[in-house]
């Protein structure tokens, strides 16, 4: 026997432990079913729900999952006014909306989303032709210093009674408020002229009207 044969037959055999393919195994299956994943919540942000049968603007109550059908009556921004035979309802549109050419005035409409507060979050509309929109959540992360402060509660802590006399003043009734800003609340409110306005109420009891398209 020579001392190759000799060398190679007195090496110790390898030996492999099968737990350790194993986790191999299972971190790389692990890879494509993570990205799968991310890909998944990517695709529904904008997803659309089952339809709901409309209920009259008037019957809304507060809901997850509600829907109403009815024209647009008047546009600020990302918000607009639904109105049927029955009232109105203030309709939130998030992001989508900014625009304000989501939708335009006169156009019927049937809107499904959360309804609460007095007004609905939109998840999705249907056109009078069938075309249907997705719409993500309403609104977004907040940004700059004033709403972090706001959010670690150093923000300005407003008197909203106050502020609220101060709108019924200026000859503004049906006052509902919508957000609030660093500085500001947005409110919807009935004007004398009977129309609904959108204004910005300044904490230091500024008020303006915000445009209406």
């Amino acid at each position: 026997m020579s001392n190759e044969t000799a060398n190679d037959s007195a090496a110790p055999a390898r030996t492999v432990k099968p737990g350790r393919n194993k986790r191999r195994l299972l971190a790389a299956a692990a890879i494509p079913l993570a990205l799968g994943a991310a890909g998944l919540s990517l695709a529904q942000t904008n997803t659309l729900t089952a339809p709901l049968a409309p209920v009259a603007v008037s019957a809304m109550a507060p809901s997850a999952a509600v829907a109403a059908k009815g024209e647009v009556a008047e546009i600020f921004g990302n918000k607009f006014i639904l109105q049927d035979g029955t009232g109105r309802a203030l309709v939130e549109t998030g992001p989508a909306g900014e625009s304000g050419i989501l939708v335009k005035p006169g156009e019927s409409l049937t809107v499904q989303g959360r309804f609460e507060n007095g007004f609905l979050h939109a998840r999705q509309i249907t056109r009078a032709d069938g075309t249907v929109v997705a719409l993500g959540p309403a609104g977004g992360p907040p940004s700059g210093l004033d709403r972090l402060r706001e959010r670690v509660g150093l923000g300005a802590q407003p008197d909203s009674e106050a502020l609220t006399g101060q709108v019924q003043r200026q000859g503004y009734t049906n006052i509902r408020f919508l957000g609030r800003g660093p500085r500001h609340f947005d409110v919807v409110a009935k004007a004398q002229d009977g129309r609904e306005r959108l204004l910005h109420v300044g904490f230091d009891g500024t008020i303006r009207e915000k445009p209406s398209l």
